[in-house]
């Protein structure tokens, strides 16, 4: 149990949350509350909701196999390091994290005036999965709030900063 809420704690830490399968996640897309110069294309918003729920994606199979590189399609900078630090260290355990999306309730709330990076809100539900080898050791429920930052790359918005917020 002890290894179990250490995995719990890299990943609170890490803002690691993420879906396995994300067709069985609830979605509301709230209406884009973005005060700013800069006016926020509908095309523009759903490709970064579109983009930021298949990092979830991808974040899961990531700390699923113990693969910090399945990141680096939807991942830069800070949300990348944290995360993949956070699979070396259940890695260094010996064990992996399943992580199953619920829900998401997610809201644009800023978009930058140069139009590089974009601001979400989300309001997540997970269960988080701790296995040793094939071996389940624990599942807990988690609801949680979620600052998102998104930045363009060639082909996608891929996520910046992924961080926890409080309360």
């Amino acid at each position: 149990m002890i290894r179990f809420k250490a995995i719990l704690m890299i990943g609170a830490l890490a803002g690691a949350t993420a879906g396995v399968a994300l067709a069985q996640a609830t979605v509301k897309v709230e209406p884009a509350s973005v005060n700013g110069p800069r006016p926020l294309a509908e095309q523009t918003a759903q490709a970064v909701i579109r983009d930021y729920l298949e990092s979830w994606q991808s974040l899961s199979a990531a700390f699923d196999q113990d693969r910090a590189d399945l990141l680096d399609a939807d991942f830069v900078g800070d949300a990348r390091d944290k995360l993949a630090q956070a699979i070396r260290d259940q890695s260094q355990m010996a064990v992996s994290t399943r992580y199953q999306d619920r829900a998401h309730d997610v809201q644009i709330v800023f978009y930058s005036p140069e139009g590089l990076s974009i601001e979400l809100s989300d309001t997540v539900d997970y269960d988080v999965q701790l296995m040793d080898h094939d071996k389940p050791l624990g599942t807990q429920h988690v609801h949680a709030r979620y600052l998102v930052v998104l930045t363009p790359s060639e082909l996608q918005w891929r996520v910046r900063i992924l961080q926890a917020q409080a309360g």
